[in-house]
């Protein structure tokens, strides 16, 4: 059983890295009512943890081909349970989105080496195995996120969520320094340093400017300056990329028009399938007064049904990848428009069938697209396409939080204007964003609550139709994009990357099999 070791360790940093990923959705409104935070607070605490990942995992693949990518795996596992500690402690939403920004570079440094590692612990029939177990680790984490979070907030608290991968990432730790070998690539090449702070500059700033501009306006000094320097970071990374002779993202890669596809495909999926699961848990929660456990279990059978759709794919397949993209993609935009039905009587299981067939759309997607990217170019290029990938995908989670919280909060304040009532529209829709709507609806006169409550309901039921309208707008058009622009062949029967060992020392065949 030793030789497994190795795969325990890494799947152990695997699940929690992506388990706080999702487990915070649901504890979302407890956070807000203990530490009086507004929704654009919510969103970094949220965001801040995607844009860390997102930004880093372009140059640490590079890094730790230069100095172990064992030792950086065990600094960021480190890094992420130290942070996790000061998640759990944070006395202000301040100092808990701060810590959710290491508790991401963290992650990063853990997901950009597992790859790399597992490909250099197993081969042949044992690779495959230690894939699928990864694999199905991914699901899991995903499946037991909202799940693990509510109970921990209904029965404990919700800074359990993160005291709870103190003992977890402790014994991967340990297991990790007994089991996991070290492992070096090729040395001597130049880091892109320029490259990888403008890309994370760039992404923050925009990110940061659109949850700014729902709450501050979109001309302020602040919201300008933002946007601002989130372009000129674009130009330079555009720059750096162009003239550095090892860049952390090829761009000539972006004249394929299957690999600019494919691209697309990571930047919206994230977006138009889990974004809006922030809002939806608010309303549950604040508006619907569940506990975090139902929430959680509403959002669950999304979740379960992305597992099996991803298992059925493994064990019909293997599918053409713009079938199974663009399928999944057009599955995941008829999910999202199947909850766009909501009013004031609504309920959370008006979500459920929707949910189901956007999880399923998530199944067919999530599996194929690392495979469908490398396909598309050499196999020299697979560890930077393996990275890129995941950067598309947690970038768009990240700006599909802020995008949606424009539209969210927007669309609250554009109900609570029909009423006349509302002396401050615009304050209220951000109270009510916050997650503080039944504080809100307390606050007015007994004789007035019930129909305060009633046009709250109103106003939240249009705010997620809008959303959700929009979720569906972007996965019919990246299925679109996806059947028009994709042309890679079905795994095992054209090009495939060849196993070996890329410049870098990434295995292929261990990128593939992401």
């Amino acid at each position: 059983m030793r030789k497994w070791w190795p795969l325990a360790a890494i799947c152990l940093g695997t699940f929690m890295l992506l388990l706080d990923v999702t487990i915070v959705t649901v504890a979302l409104p407890a956070m807000a009512t203990d530490l009086g935070t507004t929704l654009s607070e919510l969103e970094w605490v949220v965001d801040t943890y995607a844009l860390a990942l997102a930004s880093l995992l372009l140059g640490v693949g590079s890094r730790a081909d230069r100095i172990g990518r064992r030792k950086v795996y065990l600094v960021g596992l480190i890094a992420f349970t130290a942070a996790s500690v000061a998640c759990a402690v944070a006395p202000n939403a301040g100092v808990l989105i701060g810590a959710r920004a290491v508790q991401g570079i963290g992650a990063a440094g853990m997901f950009g080496t597992t790859i790399a590692l597992l490909g250099m612990h197993y081969s042949g029939r044992e690779r495959g195995v230690a894939f699928a177990v990864w694999g199905a680790t991914n699901s899991v984490a995903a499946a037991a996120g909202p799940v693990v979070g509510g109970l921990l907030t209904q029965y404990l608290d919700w800074r359990w969520i993160f005291f709870v991968n103190l003992p977890v990432c402790l014994a991967a730790v340990v297991m990790t320094l007994r089991s996991v070998r070290e492992a070096r690539g090729r040395g001597g090449q130049r880091a892109d340093v320029l490259g990888t702070v403008a890309f994370t500059v760039a992404s923050g700033a925009l990110t940061f400017g659109l949850i700014r501009a729902h709450s501050d306006g979109w001309t302020t000094p602040l919201t300008l300056g933002l946007f601002t320097t989130a372009a000129v970071a674009l130009a330079l990374f555009v720059v750096a990329e162009t003239r550095h002779e090892h860049p952390v993202l090829d761009l000539s890669l972006f004249r394929r028009p299957s690999f600019t596809g494919i691209m697309i495909s990571a930047l919206f999926l994230q977006g138009a399938a889990f974004a809006y699961l922030l809002y939806e848990s608010l309303w549950m929660q604040s508006v619907l007064g569940y506990e975090p456990v139902e929430a959680g279990l509403y959002i669950l059978p999304m979740c379960a049904s992305a597992f099996l759709a991803s298992v059925l794919a493994g064990r019909f397949g293997p599918w053409p990848p713009r079938a199974t993209i663009g399928g999944g993609l057009a599955l995941i935009a008829l999910g999202s428009g199947m909850q766009a039905t909501l009013d004031a009587g609504s309920s959370g299981s008006s979500l459920v069938a929707g949910l189901v067939v956007a999880g399923l759309g998530v199944g067919l997607v999530t599996p194929s697209l690392s495979a469908a990217a490398l396909a598309t170019v050499p196999p020299e290029r697979g560890g930077m396409v393996g990275g890129a990938v995941n950067t598309f995908r947690q970038l768009g989670f990240a700006l599909g939080i802020a995008v949606f919280g424009v539209i969210f909060q927007s669309r609250i304040e554009g109900v609570l204007k029909t009423d006349g009532g509302i002396p401050d529209p615009h304050e209220a829709a951000v109270v009510l964003s916050g997650g503080h709507a039944r504080s809100f609806v307390a606050g007015w006169p007994e004789g007035e609550r019930a129909e305060m409550a009633h046009l709250v309901r109103e106003a939240f039921a249009s705010g997620l139709n809008a959303v959700l309208v929009v979720a569906a707008a972007l996965g019919a058009a990246a299925s679109l994009i996806v059947v028009a622009t994709v042309r890679v062949p079905t795994a095992g029967a054209g090009h495939q990357p060849e196993a070996g060992t890329l410049p870098g020392g990434q295995d292929t065949r261990a990128d593939a099999a992401l």
